[in-house]
């Protein structure tokens, strides 16, 4: 049945007149009356008839006034974007991509703050392994979340946050002997993290620019294994500014900016359109932003105005 013929249903039956009802919808009461009689030849029913100067609705109708108004109501709620959500039930779990120095950061805090607004949602990580590839398109992620490149040309993304890396090295590291120039940091031992094994990124294009380079003694998948071997060595690793900086008080570990114009790192999420006007989708969308904006959960961000909120070291390699 044409939608239209439900609305001009519902007004009559909560009218009880062709005229009023036909004012209620905008439109003149001869269409009114065209409509009433086509519903009445669909009902089986006259549906309103007849009583001095107005009108009075069958037993049939008053059946259906209130099946009407409860079917249009819920025609409304599926028609209009995110009408009727509500975090608490929903049910669903979401999948994100990120590195791994990211969610040590923010799975505490985005977590807590998931469970207190809809304790039936949960949020599995996933490795970068599926970085530059389809995972977006085909489904098998929900959010990407990084340093974001080589992605589908219909994704969409969201500028989230910039920061920069710094070095880390065990608090009584020789290195913090002096001052912390390019050719002392380029002659330390250093830890590469490439989940690929690659042992050159763009510290050392740098170096190489004034001449130096250095030795990446070994190289790890991951900036957490890259900090927990530094804490018990010589070698040097690198973390984002201002990342973590309980954790790496805790493993005794200090921090240093890097002596180099390095480009910082431009941080945010992608997803697939598919997914742009879920309203669950953008819920969790903008739960992991300020998350990320604010790891702590104290309502500080770290978003220094270069975007919306968030980041994470994507498939840099140090």
């Amino acid at each position: 049945m044409d939608l239209n013929l439900l609305r001009v249903l519902d007004a009559l039956l909560q009218e009880n007149s062709v005229t009023r009802a036909a004012e209620r919808l905008g439109t003149s009461p001869a269409a009114v009356s065209r409509t009433l009689a086509r519903l009445r030849r669909a009902v089986g029913d006259p549906l309103l008839v007849r009583a001095g100067q107005g009108m009075v609705p069958t037993p049939r109708a008053l059946e259906l006034r209130e099946e009407v108004g409860v079917l249009l109501r819920g025609c409304d709620n599926v028609l209009r974007p995110g009408a009727g959500f509500d975090a608490a039930h929903l049910q669903r779990t979401f999948t994100v991509q990120a590195a791994d120095l990211l969610l040590v950061g923010l799975a505490g805090t985005l977590t807590e703050q998931i469970h207190r607004e809809a304790p039936q949602v949960d949020v599995v990580f996933l490795p970068e392994a599926l970085e530059g590839g389809p995972a977006l398109r085909q489904g098998w992620v929900d959010i990407e979340l990084g340093v974001l490149g080589d992605l589908d040309p219909e994704i969409r993304t969201r500028p989230l946050t910039r920061m920069t890396m710094v070095g880390v090295a065990r608090s009584d590291h020789p290195l913090f002997d002096g001052r912390i120039d390019a050719r002392r940091f380029a002659a330390a031992d250093h830890i590469g993290v490439s989940r690929l094994g690659k042992r050159l990124g763009p510290i050392d294009s740098a170096l190489a620019e004034r001449g130096l380079r250095r030795r990446v003694a070994v190289v790890v998948p991951s900036h957490t294994s890259a900090m927990l071997l530094a804490r018990n060595t010589d070698l040097v690793a690198l973390t984002l500014a201002d990342w973590l900086p309980d954790t790496l008080s805790a493993l005794g570990l200090r921090a240093f900016p890097v002596p180099l114009d390095l480009a910082p790192l431009d941080l945010g999420m992608a997803w697939h359109p598919r997914n742009s006007a879920d309203p669950g989708h953008r819920w969790f969308r903008d739960r992991l932003a300020a998350a990320v904006l604010d790891p702590s959960g104290t309502g500080r961000t770290t978003d220094d105005g270069s975007g919306e909120g968030d980041g994470s070291p994507k498939g840099t390699s140090s």
